[in-house]
C-alpha cells in the first residue's frame, strides 16, 4: 500500500513548495500548496505548515541564539522514521514541507529543515554547516546542524537526538566526518582541522533536494 509520505513525494513537484530568498529574511508558502496539503493530508498537516510560517515571522528579528532554540525545538517535534519506512527509498533527503506535511523524517531531513529555516530568517550561509557525523553511542551515521558565530568558533550543535543545544566541544558522542552548506563542502581531518574539497553540488542527494525545490517554483 502506498504511504502518505510516498504519495506526497510522487506529487509534490506539481505544486509550489517553498520560496527561499538567500539575501532576504523571508519565505512564502503558497495558498495552492496549503490548500492541497489540507485536502490531501488533513488539518493537522496544514496547521504544521502554518505554524512554521508563523514561527518564521515571529522569530525573524529575534536574537540569534533564540532563533536557534526555536527552530531546533520546532522541528524536533516531528517523529523520527527511517527513509525506507517513510519514503520507500534507502536514502531520501526531504524538503522541509515534506517533513512537516508527513510529520516525520530522519536526521538529514531535520538538519536540512533547520538549515533552510534559519537561512530564511536571515542567518548568513557562512555561519551554518550541515555536518555528517558518526554518532558514537549509537555506532551509526548521523547528521546535525552547526552554527558558527565566527569562522573559528566552537560551533553550537542543533540535533534531533537531544533538544538542548550544546557546543561541539561538549558533544563527545559525535565524530565529524564532513560538512557542507550552500557555499562549499569540507572534510574533517585529524586535530579538528577542516579542508575545503569543493562545492556541495558534489553531494547527489543535496543536489536532488535543491532541484526539487527549484522545479517546484517554476
Amino acid at each position: 500500500m502506498e504511504t502518505a509520505a510516498r504519495r506526497f513525494c510522487r506529487r509534490s513537484l506539481l505544486f509550489p513548495v517553498l520560496l527561499i530568498v538567500a539575501t532576504v529574511a523571508a519565505f512564502e508558502l503558497s495558498d495552492r500548496l496549503l490548500n492541497y496539503v489540507r485536502e490531501e493530508f488533513g488539518q493537522e498537516a496544514h496547521a504544521r505548515l502554518e505554524n512554521w510560517q508563523n514561527l518564521n515571522r515571529m522569530a525573524a528579528n529575534a536574537p540569534r541564539e533564540r532563533q536557534l532554540a526555536l527552530v531546533n525545538s520546532f522541528f524536533n517535534r516531528a517523529r523520527f522514521i527511517s527513509d525506507m519506512e517513510h519514503w520507500g527509498e534507502e536514502d531520501y533527503w526531504a524538503t522541509p514541507v515534506e517533513l512537516l506535511t508527513t510529520n516525520g523524517g530522519d536526521c538529514e531531513d531535520f538538519s536540512i529543515a533547520k538549515y533552510l529555516t534559519l537561512k530564511s530568517m536571515g542567518v548568513p550561509d557562512e555561519e551554518l554547516r550541515i555536518v555528517y557525523v558518526k554518532a558514537l553511542d549509537l555506532n551509526q551515521a548521523h547528521m546535525v546542524l552547526a552554527w558558527y558565530p565566527t569562522p573559528d568558533a566552537d560551533p553550537l550543535i542543533l540535533d534531533n537526538l537531544i533538544n538542548q543545544i550544546k557546543p561541539a566541544s561538549q558533544r563527545n558522542d559525535l565524530e565529524p566526518v564532513y560538512s557542507f552548506n550552500g557555499e562549499g563542502l569540507w572534510l574533517n581531518q585529524s586535530g579538528g582541522r577542516q579542508q575545503r574539497v569543493g562545492e556541495a553540488g558534489k553531494l547527489d542527494h543535496w543536489q536532488d533536494m535543491n532541484k526539487r525545490l527549484t522545479e517546484a517554483l517554476r
